[in-house]
């Protein structure tokens, strides 16, 4: 069993202050004694979009370097939930996830396959597609607790990769956001609990949440949810974290009682 932390910040066009936002918030956590901790999407970076590729970086850029230091620090898996990653073809950027393990070293490395190009009611369209290239593989790695299927945001809405991520042996689902106010109240929660009762797997959902620049709102409810649907841990408004157990046997004991997995019919 492992103590998991999914975090909720209210990121904006200050690099640096959401830098330190991030590293306190992943120390409060470890303090508490989560040794499985994740950053929502774009924890590092949500300004206006002209600014957007000046905010790009490599994998070897300050952001994740800083990431791997802290995770190497206190001996925790660490979720890097994502950042604008440079080096797209032709010119974009990608929004990838990154995991650590406790020695500092790269565990996984996604890149966001379904990119929100949506107009979803509350007065802004969202082209994410317009700077962001889309990924093209599908990653679980193997960490100190299990093996992690990585994935972010809009991802969500697309059941059959999460299908994917269990197939190659996933038990706990990542899915760092930034869901809108107009979409998370309805749908935020359903989905997180459905897809880790359809896969029976914990699902760790750090989360954006209040109001970044361009007035652009986020839901949050950063949460867990445990194989068998419940929401075990829960944050609320403002900066703050979902903290709950992960615990293997009990995803076994949920695999062997109710054997879904295992009846499928392709």
């Amino acid at each position: 069993m492992i103590l998991a932390a999914a975090l909720q910040m209210t990121s904006g066009a200050d690099k640096p202050d959401n830098l330190a936002t991030a590293v306190r918030l992943i120390r409060r956590a470890h303090a508490l004694g989560a040794r499985f901790i994740g950053l929502p999407e774009n924890f590092a970076w949500m300004g206006p979009e002209p600014e957007r590729a000046g905010n790009a970086e490599s994998l070897e850029g300050p952001t994740l370097s800083t990431l791997a230091a802290l995770a190497r620090e206190l001996e925790v898996t660490l979720l890097g939930g994502s950042i604008l990653e440079a080096g797209a073809p032709g010119g974009r950027l990608y929004n990838t996830s990154v995991l650590f393990g406790p020695d500092g070293a790269r565990l996984g490395v996604y890149r966001k396959i379904h990119l929100f190009d949506v107009e979803v009611g509350d007065g802004q369209t969202y082209r994410e597609s317009a700077a962001v290239a889309p990924g093209t593989q599908v990653v679980v790695a193997t960490a100190p607790f299990g093996k992690v299927g990585l994935s972010v945001c809009y991802d969500l809405r697309f059941p059959e990769l999460y299908r994917r991520l269990a197939a190659e042996g996933a038990t706990t689902l990542t899915v760092p956001a930034a869901f809108t106010l107009a979409t998370g109240k309805d749908h935020w929660e359903v989905l997180l609990r459905a897809r880790a009762i359809e896969n029976q797997a914990y699902v760790l959902a750090p989360a954006q949440q209040g109001r970044h620049p361009k007035d652009r709102m986020t839901w949050g409810h950063a949460m867990l949810v445990d194989p068998w649907g419940l929401v075990t841990a829960r944050a609320s408004e403002g900066e703050g974290m979902a903290v709950g157990p992960i615990d293997e046997e009990l995803t076994a004991r949920i695999r062997k009682t109710l054997p879904a997995l295992t009846h499928r019919r392709l």
